[in-house]
């Protein structure tokens, strides 16, 4: 069993949500592109990314909560008012982050194995 949890959620208000719920927990955080019937993202990166970022998961502290978010469609995600972009200030997807804290990686950052590791083994 993972000693961590993993939760998935769609759009602004469920992860906002999802976050309240888990108060005091560590909370990391996957913005992907949204996915369409065959599970398959609109965005290549994230494609790409999601293997990567599972892959290193067995790192995650213990007692963590791991937030798969999907953002969205492509049109949603391109308004520079999203609340992903605004109130989250977000630059693109994939973006893997450490909830309240500056810590996030961004696009190609998410393809690197040893950055993703970084990210949840580092305090």
């Amino acid at each position: 069993m993972a000693h961590y949890e993993e939760v998935s959620v769609r759009g602004y208000d469920e992860f906002c949500q999802a976050v309240s719920e888990r108060k005091g927990k560590d909370v990391f955080a996957y913005f992907s592109g949204n996915k369409d019937a065959q599970g398959k993202s609109w965005c290549p990166d994230c494609v790409k990314a999601e293997p990567v970022v599972r892959g290193e998961m067995s790192h995650l502290p213990e007692g963590s909560v791991f937030i798969y978010c999907q953002v969205g469609e492509r049109a949603y995600w391109k308004d520079p008012n999203n609340d992903f972009k605004k109130t989250l200030k977000l630059s693109g997807v994939p973006t893997l982050l450490r909830y309240g804290t500056p810590q996030k990686l961004v696009e190609d950052e998410c393809l690197k194995a040893e950055l993703v590791k970084m990210m949840f083994t580092e305090d």
